[in-house]
């Protein structure tokens, strides 16, 4: 765990200065209008922004070095690990302020994103806010994905994708927080290369504090654009929500435990039928609740989205529920 300096008073009387921290790879072609994003916000108090670089094999570096020399707002920190919570954690060392807003590379913010998570800080009493993973695509596939990731059918019922109404969550997207709270539980847990938010959101309520879904925060997030990069994207997800399980007893519910078990129901069925012929009725039962499934939410949506949204729910499920159950325990965290 790190350990984080204090930050400094503000000089912005009622409106906190903000920290926001981006860790960075890859992101030669958006970096330079998310990072303007931010530092337009229609926030009254001071912005600083830490870019976390890691090594790129694009311009990245490039790009953000030259953002930082345009304006004296932006700091530069290496990454040289390349793993999102090294950056994170580096990226908090390197700031200055109370409230520390983490933003991705290519993350598009509302203009009131900071003045909303502020001022729902302050209303709440919360360590961390944060709002909707408003997913947004372009092509068909990404259309689809977009649909399923915002659906019940394609993720539960976790309000940061579905929605929802402003209370405590387990966990948020991105996030807003105290200083305070990332100082208390040491940031970021650097063995998490995936499900490193819900982890330090689950230390954090752990010791006390509260996060807090506030549905008017919405970032745009743009879904991976293939089957291919859609399942490894949820096989990695399923692989470390196990990690995360198996570090914190209890964290664990149906929700969670829904597509290894469909996936381990849909192999039997197909190992027995051979012998057993009704044994198909399972993945049978499995496609047919995916189509109904894509009829029900697919409504409004373009033919061609329509028609790709069973792939979509399917590739997710599976590929989530193989990660889970195939996650190897030499993944597991080593005592602290």
């Amino acid at each position: 765990m790190k350990h984080f300096p204090d930050s400094p008073p503000t000089r912005t009387g009622l409106w906190p200065a903000v920290s926001v921290i981006m860790p960075v790879l890859n992101e030669e072609r958006h970096l330079e209008e998310a990072v303007t994003q931010v530092l337009s916000q229609d926030y009254p108090g001071e912005i600083e922004v830490v870019l976390a670089v890691g090594p790129s094999h694009d311009r990245t570096q490039e790009v953000a070095d030259a953002i930082a020399r345009r304006d004296p707002r932006v700091i530069v920190v290496p990454n040289p690990t390349g793993r999102t919570p090294n950056a994170l954690n580096a990226a908090i060392a390197a700031s200055r302020n109370g409230i520390v807003a983490r933003v991705d590379g290519h993350a598009m913010l509302p203009k009131d994103y900071l003045r909303i998570a502020v001022e729902t800080l302050e209303e709440t009493g919360a360590d961390n806010v944060g709002g909707v993973m408003a997913a947004e695509g372009v092509t068909p596939f990404e259309q689809a994905v977009a649909r399923a990731m915002t659906s019940k059918i394609g993720v539960g019922a976790a309000a940061f994708h579905v929605g929802g109404t402003a209370g405590p969550a387990d966990t948020v997207y991105l996030g807003v927080f105290r200083r305070t709270a990332l100082q208390r539980v040491g940031g970021y847990d650097e063995h998490f290369q995936r499900a490193q938010d819900w982890e330090m959101n689950h230390r954090i309520r752990q010791s006390g504090g509260l996060v807090w879904f506030q549905p008017r925060m919405r970032v745009s997030y743009r879904p991976r654009p293939n089957v291919k990069a859609l399942a490894k994207q949820y096989f990695h997800y399923g692989r470390w929500r196990r990690v995360v399980a198996r570090t914190h007893e209890g964290t664990i519910n149906l929700r969670y435990l829904a597509p290894p078990a469909a996936v381990l129901a849909m192999l039997a069925g197909l190992l027995v039928s051979p012998w057993f012929p009704l044994g198909l009725l399972i993945p049978g039962g499995y496609a047919a609740a995916i189509l109904a499934g894509s009829v029900l939410t697919g409504s409004g949506l373009p033919f061609p989205v329509k028609a790709r949204l069973p792939l979509v729910y399917a590739t997710m499920h599976i590929s989530w529920g193989l990660g889970f159950l195939t996650s190897p325990r030499r993944l597991a965290r080593p005592p602290r």
